[in-house]
């Protein structure tokens, strides 16, 4: 049976033209339209969908202004944002995401453009992920709190009984679709003394990964940055891999590493890849690496973390498929009996940093 999809977007030709590709796919049948949040909010206080697609800038009610209604009102929905604005407006679709969306797609200015193989290709291999994609918890506020408590508490501990964990480490963690709000139930428990660098891969197109850094310092004590060519490792400071760029890290015969960003061809459909991430690290001078791998679709890090294994000592922690908005990327760890250990969102940070140490 095919997906049932409710397309929002104020332009009647815009509608016209997405609900052309999604109806030409077996996968997927339009049964409604709305031409702005209003019409929208009305239908899903009715009818369940498998996937709205959304675009931002409406009148009467925008997508924004939208998806803060059905979290006020409880109503679950997983929305894909298709708008003009996400290229120039990184920020809104960050707003998104954390108001519950689960994914996004650059629509193209013109509706013209929008019936190019490209954009039809990328637009329906998202609307799938987020049709097959866990329906957002609206508990997601109060279960954060909650972690940050578990930490605090955790933290006092180790600062009594400090956790030795020795050698020189590196923690690299790979997300995907879903990644940026569950990346906000890890790195701003990270405490600013954390003993080790972190190495972030998150699948976004060029232009969004410095918003999200941002956004990810402002909530956390760790630094946070967007990672730039030739910049040095330093403890206590989370590296987020550019958008359109494959992220390396580089050991100098001396031992210093330092990063190195490439346009290297599309691997795993994604630029960056965290295979790539990983495999860089084969050639380092860490002792311990510590990989998290996250909600995300298809398989990307299990090669490059089945390399690293092979040269240097590994700890694997998989997201368990009940906290995993897609279950691909860390079913795929799991499945190549790379994972040491499986566990929920809310658990991730507090075992990177037991398995790394603080200073």
């Amino acid at each position: 049976m095919p997906k049932k999809i409710l397309v929002v977007d104020d332009s009647a030709l815009m509608r016209r033209v997405l609900c052309d590709i999604i109806d030409a796919d077996i996968r997927f049948q339009v049964v409604d339209r709305a031409k702005d949040g209003l019409e929208a909010f009305d239908l899903l206080s009715r009818n369940s969908y498998d996937a709205v697609v959304l675009d931002v800038n409406m009148p009467r009610m925008n997508g924004l202004q939208l998806l803060q209604e059905l979290r006020k009102y409880k109503i679950p929905a997983r929305v894909m944002m298709a708008s003009t604005d996400t290229m120039e407006g990184a920020r809104t679709t960050l707003d998104a995401l954390e108001l519950g969306a689960l994914d996004f797609v650059h629509k193209p200015d013109s509706a013209v453009d929008c019936r190019g193989e490209n954009f039809r290709r990328e637009f329906l291999r998202t609307l799938n992920v987020v049709a097959n994609g866990r329906m957002p918890s609206f508990n997601e506020e109060k279960k954060i709190s909650e972690e940050k408590g578990t930490v605090r508490e955790m933290m006092k501990i180790i600062n009594h009984h400090p956790v030795s964990v020795g050698g020189n480490k590196v923690v690299a963690i790979a997300s995907s679709t879903g990644g940026p709000k569950s990346l906000q139930s890890v790195i701003p428990l990270l405490p600013a003394d954390l003993d080790a660098p972190v190495l972030v891969v998150q699948h976004m197109p060029a232009g969004f990964t410095a918003s999200l850094a941002e956004r990810l310092d402002n909530l956390s004590q760790i630094h946070v940055k967007e990672a730039a060519e030739g910049e040095e490792l330093k403890k206590g400071w989370v590296y987020i891999a550019m958008g359109g760029k494959h992220l390396h890290v580089v050991t100098s015969p001396a031992g210093r590493h330092t990063l190195h960003l490439s346009e290297e061809p599309y691997r795993e459909g994604v630029r960056p890849c965290a295979n790539y991430m990983y495999e860089s690290l084969q050639d380092s001078r860490f002792d311990t690496v510590v990989c998290a791998v996250m909600t995300g679709m298809g398989a990307d890090g299990t090669e490059g973390i089945g390399k690293l294994r092979t040269s240097r000592k590994t700890y694997v922690i998989a997201q368990d498929q009940e906290t995993s908005i897609v279950f691909g990327m860390p079913k795929s760890i799991i499945a190549a009996g790379l994972a040491d250990q499986v566990v929920p969102l809310d658990q991730i940070a507090q075992e990177i940093i037991l398995h790394v140490g603080v200073n």
